[in-house]
């Protein structure tokens, strides 16, 4: 720089970068940024989550009879096996405890569509009219 200054002058002139400008550009983009971000939408659902309770269930609670299929062809209701003859009886006796209740079929993927209509059929003679089929 002294080259380019006059002879007469003796003073060196110190030239700095001003900052100001950039900085204020940086923080105006901040800025920009902060508040554009606080308005981006995730996609998604909420999701409901029942509480946790470790009491048992209440008395006048509804209890559907579970009544499952296995590949085999074998019967259970509630996890416990039956006879398919004696289906008809244990669904009437467990659907006059709670009348509230329906009856869930639970078939395995290879399990025979004939068990599946035995079980529909043993439901409806036994006066159970609210029938589901579950999926595993």
């Amino acid at each position: 720089m002294r080259d380019f200054l006059s002879e007469g002058d003796d003073d060196a002139v110190d030239s700095e970068i001003d900052l100001t400008p950039m900085l204020d550009v940086v923080f105006i983009m901040l800025i920009f940024f902060i508040v554009t971000a606080s308005f981006v939408k995730e996609a998604g659902f909420d999701v409901n989550r029942p509480p946790q309770s470790n009491q048992p269930p209440k008395k006048d609670e509804v209890k559907n009879i579970l009544v499952s299929i296995a590949a085999d062809g074998q019967l259970f209701i509630n996890r416990r096996p039956v006879d398919a003859g004696a289906l008809t009886a244990n669904i009437k006796r467990l659907h006059a405890e709670n009348p509230k209740g329906a009856v869930v079929i639970q078939a395995e993927d290879d399990s025979a569509n004939e068990r599946l209509i035995t079980v529909m059929d043993a439901a409806r003679k036994a006066g159970v009219y609210n029938v589901s089929i579950a999926s595993n």
